[in-house]
């Protein structure tokens, strides 16, 4: 067993003046399979960078040897598989790496075949099992279920679940659940390390927010009214005083009552500042609490009503060229329907959708279209965002005020607004896509695998406006837990 601790770590990018990180300390074991969370921009990929001493910080971190990355970079992507998986771990026979891509459900010949005429899922399962074949260094995985289809993500949980040692940021909830046992979490104050999965950190999570919300709300109440009996008291007390001075002042000392009311002023007043002292420390202790409560807005969307069937597919086959991408399929889109489009990787997902968004796409078969339907499509692709985010409103014809509205409510720094889209983070990016169609009223949403690089919370934020709204949609994505929740029918190709 080996540890890696941070202590006092500070540290911000040149130029900033916000701390990304700032006087945090922990520490953890290399031997743990740690889930990695926290919201866009909180500084994951930063820690990860750090750890491989890409920057200068204040502070120490002290690990027990160099950290292994993953997604490693390619040199060259047009050479033999396993040409390239060699180049990344030298000292592994060929026999080890045809085992580790076999336990990752990979196809042998896939590793005499050019790297880059692979599928994005299996660049994915080599170049995994390159990092694990190599010596032994602790391995910081970066959101490997951006590329994998479903079955893809149960195969990885299932390898990693067998692994120990590595740090894994990702934010598909059912995917952590299967293959960690502790969670390193950036909260907003700080933090914090949990033995456990990723469904025990949440509810000890929510459990912990509740009971600070009620105690929270129970000293708010214990404040008011401790302020408004001393206030209460301070008027007596002042009478009080009044009506000793008033005394004096007319010379009747003689009925005693100077003593009295003198020593009536002194306990009030003295009341009065225990009172005082009571509400400073109930104000201190509320202080405390609620640092870590993520605040989630509810997001909004207005949908159009469609009068009728909105598709109709029958034996329908999609083509590039002479190539029969998939099919036949046969379904309807109905009113208030959410269909989840399912299928592996290169099966034809993203074609049905362009296909249904109205673009050109080659095809047999009979297609029925509703008269005058207005569609929102989220692509999956965000590598075309680039410029500023005003030209971004003004060219997809949303209301700029709304669309910087719906980005605050899904965490987006308002420092990053003016800034190039191209050099935003693929998270931020992806919000930009999602935050535009919800500017859009439409009768059918299509969404493109939605959620990649989207944090825990800004997934449970959009699904709780699906389930609320509840706006027709075809949508592919890959992340379980919210399929299960949205989808009211699956579409399997």
């Amino acid at each position: 067993m080996s540890l890696i601790q941070v202590e006092h770590l500070t540290f911000a990018y040149p130029g900033s003046y916000d701390n990304v990180f700032e006087d945090v300390s922990f520490q953890i074991d290399t031997d743990w399979k740690l889930g990695f969370l926290g919201r866009n921009g909180r500084g994951k990929t930063t820690f990860l960078r750090l750890l491989q001493g890409e920057y200068v910080y204040e502070g120490c971190i002290s690990q027990p040897g160099p950290c292994g990355y993953f997604p490693p970079p390619v040199p060259d992507a047009g050479a033999m598989t396993l040409e390239v998986l060699c180049g990344l771990c030298p000292a592994a026979e060929e026999w080890e790496l045809l085992r580790e891509t076999g336990l990752l459900g990979v196809d042998a010949e896939a590793l005499y075949r050019p790297f880059d005429t692979l599928s994005n899922g299996e660049r994915t399962k080599c170049l995994l099992a390159a990092l694990f074949c190599g010596e032994d260094r602790y391995l910081l995985i970066d959101e490997p279920t951006n590329h994998l289809d479903a079955a893809g993500r149960r195969a990885v949980a299932s390898y990693l679940r067998q692994k120990r040692g590595f740090l894994l940021v990702s934010h598909d909830r059912d995917f952590l659940d299967g293959c960690v046992d502790h969670i390193l979490a950036l909260n907003r104050t700080g933090v914090e390390v949990q033995s456990g999965t990723f469904s025990s950190w949440w509810e000890n999570k929510e459990r912990r927010d509740a009971f600070e919300q009620a105690e929270n709300e129970k000293l708010r109440g214990e404040i008011k009214r401790l302020e408004q009996s001393a206030e209460e008291r301070k008027r007596k007390a002042d009478a009080v005083e009044r009506a000793k001075t008033g005394i004096s002042s007319q010379g009747i000392v003689k009925h005693g009552l100077r003593p009295y009311l003198g020593e009536k002023s002194r306990k009030g007043q003295q009341q009065r500042k225990n009172m005082d002292r009571r509400a400073e420390r109930a104000i201190t202790e509320k202080s405390s609490l609620l640092k870590d409560l993520e605040k989630t807005e509810a997001l909004k969307l207005h949908p159009l009503t469609a009068r009728g069937r909105l598709w109709d597919l029958r034996e329908v086959c999609l083509y590039y060229g002479e190539k029969r991408v998939c099919g036949p399929l046969t379904f309807r889109i109905e009113p208030g329907e959410r269909l989840a489009v399912h299928g592996g990787n290169g099966s034809g997902k993203s074609t049905l959708l362009k296909l249904l968004c109205g673009q050109e796409i080659d095809y047999t078969g009979a297609l029925t279209r509703l008269s005058g339907l207005t569609v929102s499509y989220v692509p999956q692709d965000t590598s075309r965002l680039r410029g500023s985010l005003r030209d971004y409103a003004r060219e997809s014809g949303v209301d700029e005020t709304l669309l910087l509205a719906i980005l605050r409510k899904l965490d987006f720094p308002r420092a990053q607004f003016e800034k190039d889209m191209a050099d935003w983070s693929q998270g931020q990016k992806k919000k930009a896509l999602i935050a535009r169609s919800l500017c859009e009223s439409a009768h059918l949403y299509i969404w493109d695998e939605p959620l990649n690089y989207l944090d825990v919370w800004s997934r449970m934020q959009v699904e709780e406006l699906l389930l609320n709204v509840q706006p027709t949609m075809v949508f592919v994505e890959h992340d379980g837990a919210f399929r299960k929740k949205i989808a009211t029918r699956t579409i399997e190709i």
